[in-house]
């Protein structure tokens, strides 16, 4: 409790410094909240040192170079009665642009010692930068040229997609209204079936006889079937015996015949 106390201290401390003369902003006071502005006013003095620390070491080498300066200009008093302030503008210029080198390139002094190892270094840098360049260009076109056959695969996926759906919905059309075929063709049947059996009820109520009956009729039918299939070797073993008498001949044809039109009679009567 009085650690979370101290923190809530240690923050309010911190707005006020932060905020000034200002109202500092309202803000619900849980723990939650303390811990997150105690952590960030935390990160907040530890970058307040490294700043403050950054900016005595400028001030330092500020006072070098100050210093530095003022021992060359007094070299060069010393050496031959030269100072800054007698120089021409031209010259003023030429020494501004020379100091103004040398801190852009951070050299030490402006000996051409130091100059030259820096041009150096900053061309390289320039090459390196200049090479990095044409890879980041290469790759870009690459991812380009990726990017492009992706959009036009995706376009054709799309259409593909739109194809496929249209023709989903075709066919889900077309098994629908065969469902429906198939379901109408169920109630007919059905509906058929039941017709037969009323009219074989009724029938058989009316004295019909047994034999008349659909499944009987079936039965019948398939029985004519069978029987005109084993009169095909009779008549083929009729033409075999034309050479005998033309009486027998008779006789055969006549039998024949009879057969033939009791058949046809019970098909008659089936179909009725």
């Amino acid at each position: 409790m009085e650690a979370l106390e101290e923190k809530e201290a240690q923050v309010a401390a911190w707005l006020k410094k932060i905020f000034g003369d200002h109202p500092i902003p309202q803000y619900e006071v849980n723990p939650r909240t303390t811990q997150i502005l105690h952590h960030l006013s935390e990160r907040n003095r530890v970058r307040d040192r490294d700043v403050y620390l950054v900016i005595e070491d400028l001030k330092q080498k500020a006072r070098e170079y100050e210093s530095e300066a003022k021992h060359l200009q007094d070299l060069l008093l010393e050496s031959v009665n030269f100072s800054p302030a007698n120089l021409s503008s031209t010259g003023s210029r030429y020494l501004n642009a020379l100091v103004d080198s040398a801190v852009a390139l951070e050299t030490k002094d402006t000996s051409l010692a130091s100059f030259i190892p820096a041009v150096n270094d900053l061309t390289s840098d320039l090459f390196c930068t200049k090479s990095k360049n044409e890879e980041i260009k290469l790759e870009l076109a690459k991812l380009e040229k990726n990017l492009t056959a992706t959009l036009v695969l995706e376009k054709c996926l799309q259409e593909d997609l739109k194809k496929a759906e249209l023709h989903l919905s075709t066919e889900r059309a077309k098994v629908d209204s065969r469902l429906q075929n198939m379901d109408f063709l169920k109630a007919k049947s059905e509906e058929f079936r039941s017709g037969i059996r009323a009219a074989e009820e009724q029938l058989s109520a009316r004295g019909m006889d047994a034999s008349l009956s659909h499944q009987s009729l079936v039965a019948l039918s398939e029985k004519l079937a069978e029987l005109k299939r084993q009169t095909i070797p009779l008549k083929k073993k009729l033409e075999s015996y034309l050479d005998l008498m033309p009486v027998k001949i008779e006789e055969a044809k006549r039998e024949l015949d009879t057969v033939e039109a009791e058949l046809t009679k019970k098909v008659n009567m089936m179909e009725l």
